[in-house]
């Protein structure tokens, strides 16, 4: 009865230990008042214990469980449902800038680079609930592709219709940056965090990486920048003579230096990923680095018991005065 029950008055429960001996004066008291006949002999008197006898010794239970019922109203039992909500307290707003020039169809991530990149940027969202979101692609050119916004959904779905051909071809880092801080310019989240990806060299836009970098500063945005590609040379999809699917190894060229100076420059951190494997970890670190501060509220909601041992004691002293007027009525 009393499981997952809290008492509001626990320090009335105490009384309960006074029951027994209540119980035992009122046995007495009842004996010293029960009239007595002195006889010679019990020969002819009836020995049978009269049903009368039987309900005084109800009527003493029923005093005491009345009083037992009453202390434990008293005490105020309740039962309490916990339910809680999670809050995200200090969010983040995060723009994943993805290099989409024709290098990223290389074959050293399978299938390729650009895909593993999508698949992996996927699951990096799904990761991060209380976070928002937004998604810029750059080759010679950049533009946004999906504004920040708190619905996941629409990231992932614009994220899967990246491809290359998109844009005219070369690699902007620059551009991508600078595009990408413009969108978390006016954010007013306490923490602002920029993903680059690339799997080159800046070598196109009119924007040079480092004045990014200082527009950047100026609005407290931190850069993470993730080179792509494996080391010496990797596969690329290519058609021969006669039109047939073949593969050529290209060079992997990643300016790995600008990519460390602009993290270093903005408090980010530069990572170098040659697998997909190796990609998906590193998203896993930058998840570890950039923690959303949740804040979790719970609700009470106590139900109180205290009607039902009240009712219970109403009864018994009901059920206890309508034995003493009826049938164990005495005449004075």
């Amino acid at each position: 009865m009393f499981k997952d029950t809290n008492f509001l008055n626990p320090e009335y429960l105490y009384l309960l230990i006074l029951l027994p001996f209540v119980l035992l004066l009122e046995m007495g008291f009842t004996k010293k008042r029960t009239p007595s006949i002195s006889w010679s002999s019990v020969f002819l008197i009836d020995t049978a214990i009269s049903w009368k006898v039987i309900l005084k010794y109800v009527l003493w239970i029923t005093r005491v469980s009345a009083l037992a019922a009453i202390i434990i109203a008293l005490a105020r039992p309740q039962t309490t449902e916990v339910s809680s909500e999670t809050l995200s307290k200090e969010g983040i707003d995060i723009i994943l800038a993805m290099d989409v020039s024709t290098s990223m169809l290389a074959q050293d991530f399978s299938p390729n680079r650009l895909e593993a990149a999508k698949q992996v940027g996927i699951e990096f969202i799904e990761g991060r609930p209380n976070d928002r979101f937004g998604l810029v692609v750059y080759a010679g050119e950049s533009f946004t592709q999906c504004p920040l916004t708190t619905d996941h959904k629409v990231v992932k779905n614009l994220l899967k219709e990246v491809k290359d051909g998109l844009i005219e071809d070369g690699t902007a880092i620059g551009m991508g940056l600078a595009t990408s801080v413009s969108r978390l310019k006016e954010s007013k989240a306490e923490s602002k965090v920029v993903i680059l990806l690339t799997d080159g060299e800046n070598n196109s836009g009119f924007i040079d990486p480092m004045t990014a970098v200082e527009i950047a500063q100026e609005s407290k945005v931190k850069v993470y920048t993730v080179g792509v590609g494996s080391y010496g040379t990797a596969p690329y999809p290519t058609k021969d003579l006669w039109g047939r699917d073949t593969q050529v190894d290209i060079e992997v060229k990643i300016d790995e230096e600008l990519l460390i100076n602009i993290a270093d420059a903005t408090g980010g951190m530069y990572f170098r990923a040659d697998s997909k494997d190796k990609l998906s970890l590193i998203y896993a670190q930058i998840e570890s680095l950039e923690k959303t501060e949740l804040e979790e509220l719970k609700y009470y909601n106590h139900e109180e018991k205290f009607e039902l041992f009240a009712f219970i004691a109403l009864f018994l002293i009901f059920f206890e005065l309508i034995l003493q007027y009826t049938l164990l009525k005495s005449i004075a």
